[in-house]
């Protein structure tokens, strides 16, 4: 595997879970990290990476559906560092929204959704591409959800939960379009499709947020896949959702066929 040494990442929603274990799968190949969240714990998380040993991370308060403090982020990437190499789209947020929920809720969940899963990817994504393009390529990586791929198991893609599935969906359109757009530029885009990962996220659909025992015992962790990350940055692979399932090793697939690429 080769190191990450020189190289620049953007990791945003890097406060805690996954996000805050993909800071540290990539500082402890090199790289050097801008890590940001809207949460204030964002600062007190890259003190406790930085502490570890003499890493290049700089934490920054910012909220990705913000169009200035994505402005922000990159301008910090580029003086502090020098550029862009690597972005992963991480931030998410997630909340129940019933098909049988009033207009005027189902209106508000749409932006409370939709402005950080998608429109902050969107924003902060464009934004990068140049910058990508001038170090003469790199990696967009999207956080997606295995509700995207073939089911393997019940309860995917909940009732309850429309809104955040469709969100995670419509990120297949990123994914693909930009992988044949920017290719040609050496700028590959993959999807990370993960299942239940132990993260804060999950943790919240529970009371007192403790995981029931039979998940508990099975449930991924973020480190599992922040290694996956690192593997398929090494890959060099482009237009692809990556799965990884409960019960299944957590690894980078071999190639698929041209039309499973997005689908699964």
């Amino acid at each position: 595997m080769q190191d990450l040494k020189g190289k620049v990442a953007i990791v945003s929603g890097a406060c805690q879970g996954l996000g805050k274990a993909i800071v540290h799968a990539l500082v402890a190949q090199g790289a050097s990290v801008v890590a940001f969240d809207k949460q204030q714990g964002i600062m007190d998380a890259v003190a406790e990476i930085t502490s570890e040993s003499e890493k290049n991370v700089l934490g920054l308060v910012a909220d990705v559906s913000l169009i200035d403090d994505c402005k922000r982020v990159l301008r910090c990437a580029l003086t502090e560092f020098g550029g862009v190499d690597i972005l992963v789209n991480n931030a998410a947020t997630y909340r129940q929204t019933p098909v049988t929920s009033s207009w005027d809720q189902a209106v508000a969940d749409w932006d409370y959704i939709m402005d950080t899963n998608l429109k902050g990817v969107l924003m902060l994504s464009r934004l990068c591409i140049p910058e990508l393009k001038a170090r003469g390529g790199g990696d967009i990586v999207n956080m997606s959800t295995y509700y995207v791929l073939p089911a393997r198991s019940p309860g995917t893609n909940s009732a309850t939960t429309d809104l955040y599935n469709a969100s995670k969906w419509a990120l297949n359109g990123f994914t693909d379009a930009w992988s044949r757009a920017l290719s040609r530029d050496h700028i590959r885009v993959n999807g990370m499709c993960m299942g239940a990962t132990d993260t804060p996220m999950l943790r919240s659909l529970f009371r007192n947020n403790e995981l029931p025992s039979a998940l508990s015992d099975n449930v991924m962790q973020p480190q599992g896949i922040a290694q996956q990350l690192i593997d398929l940055l090494n890959d060099g692979r482009t237009g692809e959702n990556i799965g990884a399932w409960i019960g299944s090793p957590i690894e980078i697939p071999p190639n698929p066929l041209p039309h499973q690429l997005i689908s699964g």
